[in-house]
C-alpha cells in the first residue's frame, strides 16, 4: 500500500483529492494532510513514513516549490507529485528544478491520478499532456522563462484571464472560454490582483494596460 500526503491550502480541493483517492482503498493510505509548505515539513519531522506527497504550488507561508526543494534535500526517498492549477512555463520550470518527480493538473480524473502515483513510485515522471508539452519547450529553450519574467510577472494563463476580464466577462464566462473551473479563475484573479497591486477589476485592467499587457 502506497502511503500518501496531501499538501493543499484549499479545504474543498483537499477534500476533492481525498475523494479521488477513496476510489482505490486497497492501493493508497492517506497518512497526513497539510495546508502549506511549512506544515508538511513539520509533519514530516514527526513521521517520515510517506511515499508520495501530492503538492500544491500557491500556498501561504511556504509555497509548494520551496517546500519541494527542502523535502528533496532532507528526504530524497519521498516522491513529490505537483498537483496544481498552474500550467505556466515558470511554475513547471521551477518545480522541475526543485526536484519534483511529476506534475499534474488538478482537473485530472481519478484514474489518471491513480496511474500517476503508481508511475512515480516506479521511478517514472508522470505529467499531464499539456505540462509535458511545455516541459519539452523548456528543454529546447530554457531561457524563455527568464525573458518572460523580465517583461512582467504575470503567467501566460493569468494574462489570458486578465484579457478576458478586461472585456467585462464574469467568472463563469471566463471559465467556459478557457476550459477551466470557476474556482481556478478565481485563484488566477487573486494572483493578478496581488501581482499588479490592484484591489478590484478596474484597477487590474488599468494596470495591465499601463504595463502593456493588454
Amino acid at each position: 500500500m502506497i502511503r500518501l500526503a496531501i499538501t493543499e491550502d484549499n479545504p474543498f480541493l483537499a477534500k476533492s483529492i481525498q475523494q479521488k483517492l477513496e476510489h482505490f482503498p486497497n492501493d493508497f493510505q492517506l497518512k497526513m494532510v497539510a495546508r502549506n509548505g511549512n506544515e508538511i515539513l513539520e509533519q514530516l519531522e514527526g513521521m517520515r513514513t510517506i511515499d508520495v506527497i501530492l503538492m500544491d504550488i500557491e500556498m501561504p507561508e511556504k509555497n509548494g516549490i520551496d517546500a519541494t526543494q527542502i523535502i528533496k534535500q532532507k528526504y530524497p526517498q519521498i516522491k513529490v507529485l505537483m498537483l496544481t492549477v498552474f500550467d505556466d512555463e515558470e511554475n513547471v520550470f521551477n518545480a522541475i528544478l526543485a526536484g519534483a518527480n511529476g506534475y499534474l493538473l488538478k482537473d485530472e480524473p481519478a484514474d489518471k491520478l491513480y496511474n500517476a502515483i503508481h508511475e512515480v513510485m516506479s521511478e517514472g515522471a508522470p505529467m499531464s499532456p499539456l505540462i509535458a508539452s511545455k516541459a519539452l519547450k523548456l528543454l529546447r529553450n530554457p531561457t524563455a522563462v527568464k525573458s518572460k519574467k523580465e517583461e512582467h510577472n504575470l503567467t501566460k494563463r493569468e494574462v489570458e484571464v486578465l484579457q478576458q476580464l478586461s472585456t467585462g466577462l464574469d467568472y463563469n464566462q471566463i471559465s467556459e472560454n478557457l476550459f477551466i473551473s470557476p474556482a481556478t479563475v478565481r485563484k488566477h484573479i487573486e494572483n493578478i490582483y496581488s501581482k499588479l497591486h490592484a484591489h478590484n477589476k478596474m484597477e487590474a485592467v488599468q494596470a495591465g494596460r499601463d504595463k502593456g499587457i493588454l
